[in-house]
């Protein structure tokens, strides 16, 4: 069984992984397919205990963590250190997967300019910071694949969630750029768009028919990596939702409760 898995994901057994924010919901489920593959990780984080938790199970689960680290996000010049870090101690980065972020409530980034600040340094600066210096580092290797975690909500700006989608705009626009910049070469960038997935980051608002569990995406992102996909929407179905929702005229949209 486990052969089979390492077929079906397009991974050797001894994959070398680099994680920017190797806590989150999504992210550690996506980590625990690759421990069962016996996956090697430098990991990431912001929160020293939550990584110890993290870095326990995926031992557990068949992988070797070869280093980790922990610092605030917006100290934007210790995200060099981390990357340089993390592919000494690998010996090479494989993937790289950055998937920190925050959900600020809109009423908050209207009303605080430093609420704003702080969405657009959670989830675009920090972000793109630590994806140019992954990128760096492949193209120098001349080889791997960066996936980064954005959001449906960057596909338009909607009055729910407009600071938030911005940011993750942002960070479509950036990674369109790394998609041109490596076109043709080893290295290879992968834009992971998750919709509505129940997560600790989601548990204060009201779930539906069409929210899924982290765990439900984790198996579609994992082949979306292996296979160096440009746009990953996870569920799949998000990408029709989306393309509704790009396609509505303004006037309508802006009357809808979204």
């Amino acid at each position: 069984m486990k052969g089979s898995g390492m077929k079906d994901s397009g991974m050797k057994s001894d994959t070398r992984i680099l994680v920017f924010g190797a806590t989150s919901a999504i992210c550690h489920e996506v980590l625990k397919l690759y421990a069962a593959q016996g996956a090697s990780f430098f990991l990431v984080a912001r929160n020293h205990d939550k990584l110890g938790a993290v870095t326990d199970d995926l031992v557990a689960r068949g992988a070797r963590v070869d280093g980790s680290c922990c610092y605030d996000f917006n100290d934007w010049e210790q995200h060099e250190v981390a990357v340089r870090q993390g592919a000494q101690n690998l010996g090479a980065i494989d993937i790289a997967i950055v998937a920190h972020g925050t959900l600020p409530e809109q009423a908050q980034c209207e009303s605080s300019s430093a609420a704003l600040k702080a969405c657009m340094d959670d989830n675009f600066t920090s972000a793109a910071i630590v994806a140019e210096a992954c990128a760096q580092q492949l193209s120098r290797q001349g080889s791997g694949a960066l996936a980064v975690v954005s959001s449906v909500a960057g596909d338009r700006g909607r009055k729910s969630n407009y600071a938030y989608g911005a940011a993750k705009a942002g960070i479509d626009t950036l990674l369109q750029g790394l998609q041109g910049r490596f076109s043709g070469s080893g290295v290879k960038i992968v834009n992971i768009k998750p919709g509505m997935i129940i997560s600790p980051m989601t548990a204060h608002l009201k779930h539906g028919a069409i929210w899924a569990t982290a765990a439900d995406i984790a198996p579609d992102i994992q082949k979306a990596i292996a296979s160096g996909r440009k746009v990953c929407y996870v569920p799949g179905y998000w990408r029709l939702i989306m393309f509704v929702i790009r396609s509505l005229p303004t006037t309508l949209l802006a009357k809808l409760p979204i």
